[in-house]
């Protein structure tokens, strides 16, 4: 008699999402994919992975690229709340068309803690992070509204 063996993991539990932005302006461009994929433990708790790729241009000011990647954590309370904990590592690398100003290359990581109202597989909500830096932040204050999407 052959011994079976059962794999904890399952494909069916993982779920795919992420976040597309665009920004246009007056000689700016910037533009944002964030690809990110969470494995559902249970109806409670999810945990996953996700990748950050961000391009600014100003025109005759400078560019930068901004590269990095998250683990994210998510708990539905009740099926309408989900609070979510995540943690941001990115690199950003910034140069200027002035030569008399340095690259600028740094680390910038960033905790965000949320929470949302939840429907089958969105959630609108708040985060916030708790490490914001507002020298070296990417991001316009530490306060951020997000739509999250998994299938």
């Amino acid at each position: 008699m052959k011994a079976q063996s059962s794999s904890l993991f399952s494909w069916e539990k993982v779920k795919f999402g992420g976040g597309l932005g665009a920004n246009f302006s007056n000689d700016f461009f910037s533009g944002t994919i964030a690809p990110s994929a969470i494995y559902e433990f249970d109806q409670i708790f999810s945990a996953g992975l996700g990748l950050n790729f961000t391009y600014n241009r100003q025109k005759d000011i400078y560019k930068s690229t901004i590269l990095g990647g998250s683990l994210i954590g998510l708990a539905n309370v009740i099926p309408e709340i989900q609070l979510s904990a995540e943690f941001e590592q990115l690199n950003v690398n910034t140069s200027f068309d002035n030569n008399t100003i340095a690259t600028d290359k740094y680390w910038l990581p960033a905790l965000f803690l949320g929470a949302g109202y939840r429907s089958n597989n969105f959630t609108l909500g708040v985060r916030y992070d708790v490490l914001y830096d507002n020298d070296k932040s990417i991001y316009a204050n530490a306060w951020m509204p997000f739509i999250r999407v998994y299938f």
